[in-house]
């Protein structure tokens, strides 16, 4: 890899903002130095790099920070040039960000209500979410990566589905990753995990996540 000095991520070990940052760099060959954060008791660190909203992840190059997962992506790619996370051409550079504004809101933080609620509140998600990973499915259909032939930044904002959905569904008993409703979605999750800045990259096991995912439910799931 690249020995790129003064390059440090503060994170998160299980946050799924930490790895697309964590994957980028890997993509880009840049090595740095990764700081473990502890979000529920924080460091006079994190406040003094992120004063605003004191979360992670954070990017540290020489010296100078920068919070938010998705404006980190896009100065990665600004910075180191090799392996380019979006596309050059200005329309479709402002496609992928709306592509990725749909993932964030659309996809991400829905399945997150349906992991953290049940009954009837559950299925009402469950419909978005489902609706939500369809429009993923038809612009992804005839692409190994919704980047193409490469990992692109859609398939970094994406990519929490790969490893960390299916034990959502384990934890919240509900299903969504079918086979035969979103093809190419199972196969892109197949190239995605299979790549190998990916499977190359830190990751925690099935059973960490399922662990602390339990918890966190319980901690958001609405009184009876």
């Amino acid at each position: 890899m690249e020995n790129q000095k003064g390059v440090k991520v503060v994170g998160f070990w299980v946050s799924p903002y930490v790895h697309r940052v964590r994957w980028a760099l890997k993509l880009k060959g840049v090595e740095y130095e990764y700081i473990e954060e502890d979000i529920f008791n924080k460091s006079p660190l994190l406040f003094e790099i992120n004063p605003v909203h004191a979360r992670v992840p954070v990017l540290v190059h020489h010296g100078k920070p920068l919070p938010e997962s998705c404006i980190i992506l896009e100065y990665i790619d600004e910075t180191w040039k090799n392996n380019p996370l979006l596309p050059q051409h200005p329309l479709e550079r402002a496609q992928a960000r709306f592509w990725v504004k749909f993932a964030e809101e659309k996809v991400f933080r829905v399945l997150w209500g349906v992991l953290c609620s049940e009954g009837e509140l559950q299925e009402e998600r469950l419909k978005l979410a489902r609706d939500a990973l369809q429009t993923m499915e038809e612009i992804l259909k005839g692409k190994m990566f919704f980047g193409g032939e490469t990992i692109g930044y859609l398939d970094l904002t994406l990519g929490f589905i790969s490893y960390m959905l299916p034990v959502w569904e384990e934890i919240a008993c509900f299903k969504i990753l079918d086979p035969s409703k979103y093809p190419a979605l199972i196969a892109w999750i197949h190239n995605f995990l299979d790549h190998e800045a990916i499977k190359g990259e830190y990751m925690p096991s099935k059973e960490q996540i399922k662990t602390y995912f339990e918890w966190r439910r319980k901690a958001f799931m609405p009184p009876n």
